[in-house]
């Protein structure tokens, strides 16, 4: 977990685009390499459940809503991302400073892959020729060889490294220094760093827009509210763009128009609790709608369906739908005691969210909704504490 905060922080884990998607989290680049042919393309997809305490993968066939026997990995599983074709998902081993590579096909683990201290967080590029993780403890980010499954060099970034994105084009990792207040842009076609990009405290989540011109990166410490956009032509950053306190969760809608940032805020009066929003962000203007309010819940994590229509937000009052068009939160949907990492379905039909329970108490849980019927599908068992999912594969 995350040792920055009191409470469940958000950790880096590319849940559907990881960012997210992705994400949130998880993003991807590229270089030259063709997609391989693969089995597991002809069959549903899978939902992949990284199992944070019981060091395993559970996978769930999407057509049956059915989990597989789990897949063993490292300690601390965290974050995950899929390559272009489905064929391998790349799993970081928090506590074990290593990335466990699976095959889609037979849901097989392959040798673990040696990285640095800490590895939080991790992305595929666009082609699939390499997967750059971030390793927090060692201030540094390891490129994967995808073909040999080998680790580069490591890639020396600003102090305590949190998150990452890839630019649409493959050029450019975009690496945000949690304790250094800086991004690190990596240019991906000789692997290495450009000069520090200074965007305020605490810079956490990072997400590109489509056309690859823009990254967004937030200020996630507690008493912070902003976000900062930087120029991908010119690795420079823009003024601050003033959001709600605590963003620490980003997703932009697949056309490019709109971010919506989770926030907390816990500077309140002694005895109150806090209060929780998510902000719409016009991207072409960068300036923001009317909050989106969330009472005393958290909002933990951001989805948005490839339509652009909606965005799904995960808080303790479940799985909140929230309009695209009208910037209007629906009722949540039930999901668990607490709802936190969400991927939802090419055709935006399901979702599949990880319930982590109560700090004393993990669950092991992951919730199926119907998003037209805004109902329960299914409750399904896998590990203790599933920190993310992510699903690969093509179809529904």
């Amino acid at each position: 977990m995350d040792a920055r905060s009191v409470r469940f922080a958000p950790v880096a884990s590319v849940v559907g685009a990881v960012a997210v998607l992705g994400l949130a989290g998880t993003v991807a680049a590229s270089a030259s390499q063709p997609a391989r042919p693969h089995a597991a393309l002809n069959r549903a997809p899978t939902a992949y459940v990284l199992n944070f305490l019981a060091n395993t993968v559970t996978p769930i066939n999407t057509a049956t809503n059915t989990a597989g026997r789990a897949i063993k990995v490292g300690q601390g599983p965290n974050a995950v991302a899929r390559t272009p074709d489905g064929a391998r998902i790349y799993v970081t081993n928090s506590a074990g400073d290593t990335v466990t590579p699976i095959d889609t096909a037979t849901n097989t683990a392959g040798a673990a892959i040696k990285v640095g201290n800490g590895p939080t967080a991790v992305a595929v590029t666009p082609n699939g020729a390499r997967a750059y993780v971030v390793n927090g403890l060692s201030n540094t980010v390891t490129p994967i060889n995808t073909a040999t499954d080998r680790a580069g060099k490591p890639i020396r970034v600003g102090k305590d490294p949190g998150y990452l994105a890839i630019t649409p084009n493959g050029a450019t990792v975009y690496v945000s220094n949690i304790a250094a207040g800086t991004v690190t842009p990596i240019h991906t076609a000789s692997n290495t760093p450009g000069r520090a990009i200074k965007v305020g405290v605490a810079p956490g989540q990072i997400a590109i827009r489509p056309d690859g011109k823009t990254a967004y990166v937030l200020n996630s410490n507690f008493y912070a509210r902003t976000m900062r956009p930087i120029n991908t032509a010119t690795n420079t950053a823009g003024p601050a763009i003033k959001v709600g306190p605590y963003p620490h969760d980003i997703a932009i809608t697949p056309d490019g128009r709109t971010a919506y940032v989770a926030c907390f805020n816990v500077n309140v009066p002694p005895g109150q609790q806090g209060l929780g929003s998510v902000r719409p962000v016009h991207l072409a203007t960068n300036t923001t709608a009317k909050r989106i309010p969330f009472g005393n819940a958290f909002p933990d994590y951001i989805a948005v369906n490839a339509t652009s229509s909606t965005a799904y937000v995960t808080s303790e009052l479940g799985v909140t739908p929230v309009s695209v068009a009208k910037n209007t939160a629906a009722r949540a949907i039930a999901a668990g005691d607490h709802p936190w990492a969400i991927a939802l379905t090419a055709n935006g039909t399901r979702a599949y969210v990880t319930d982590i329970g109560a700090p004393n108490a993990p669950a092991k849980a992951v919730t199926v909704l119907n998003l037209n019927t805004r109902t329960t599908v299914k409750t399904i068992t896998v590990g203790l504490r599933p920190l993310a999912v992510l699903i690969a594969g093509t179809g529904t």
